[in-house]
């Protein structure tokens, strides 16, 4: 089986062997003192060459992208290249249509005459408003026919 998209299809007798061992694991006896672990030099170097082992796989495994660098550019070389660059960028620039302003909407030419005019009267403000108020009512569906004709009396 092996890494992630590994061409191997079962796992090696080294992937599914445990790094340690059952025996080499040291016990204390029930009175406290530890007994001598019994081939601590060679389980040691057991786990080192496994160790050893997997990190060689690992190493063959792995792809340097650090190599993969573009070579270098010749200053001369750069500036052909920006040079390029802002040309094509003019020819494109030059073939958009220009931005307007963007202005504010005029409602009125004289606006100082608007401003200097008398104020709306109130009544014509709640004569609108309850208008407004009657028709959201009958498309929403909350008054009928009669009920306006009666409020308009």
């Amino acid at each position: 089986m092996g890494c992630c998209y590994s061409s191997e299809d079962k796992p090696t007798e080294e992937e599914e062997e445990p790094l340690i061992q059952p025996n080499n694991i040291v016990s204390k006896s029930p009175n406290g003192t530890e007994r001598n672990p019994p081939n601590v030099p060679t389980a040691r170097t057991d786990e080192q060459a496994l160790l050893t082992s997997i990190l060689t796989k690992t190493a063959q495994n792995i792809i340097d992208v650090s190599a993969a660098d573009q070579p270098m550019m010749e200053p001369h070389e750069y500036m052909d290249r920006a040079r390029q660059y802002s040309t094509k960028l003019a020819v494109l620039g030059s073939s958009l249509p220009p931005k307007k302003a963007l202005t504010l909407p005029s409602l009125t030419s004289q606006p100082h005459q608007v401003l200097s005019s008398d104020l709306v009267p109130y009544s014509d403000v709640q004569q609108r408003s309850s208008v407004l108020l009657t028709c959201n009512r009958t498309f929403q569906g909350k008054c009928t026919t009669s009920q306006m004709f009666i409020q308009k009396q």
